[in-house]
């Protein structure tokens, strides 16, 4: 699948995306000055699934009207790293390309889905 990795995100974690397979760009190795108007922009034009834990970028889409592929909030403490790797590998397992779409948030046991606006 195709990520686009927010600079919040830890590098282990899409170290271990990118060891399964994924293509992950990764915000902090080429553009990390980038807003999150520009990330997201980025993430449209690239077709990638939008991989955060920054919930503003919530309110870009849903109350500013801004179009991603897909848009995956993390809110799993990051300290907690494997349980952070669990989850997503969990969730991505499961879902697979049906993540493009909506907006997911994965904490420790539960995961939410929302229809991104078109």
């Amino acid at each position: 699948m195709l990520w686009l990795a927010d600079e919040c995100i830890a590098v282990s974690l899409v170290l271990e995306l990118r060891n399964s397979g994924h293509d992950v760009l990764y915000i902090a190795e080429f553009a990390a000055s980038l807003s999150d108007t520009e990330v997201m922009a980025l993430a449209s034009r690239e077709g990638r699934l939008l991989l955060t834990a920054d919930k503003d970028f919530g309110e870009l889409v849903f109350r500013r009207g801004q179009a991603v592929p897909g848009l995956i909030l993390l809110r799993i403490d990051p300290e907690s790293g494997p349980l952070v790797r669990t989850r997503l590998l969990e969730v991505v397992d499961q879902f697979g390309q049906k993540l493009f779409g909506p907006y997911v948030v994965i904490d420790e046991v539960r995961l939410r889905s929302r229809p991104l606006q078109t």
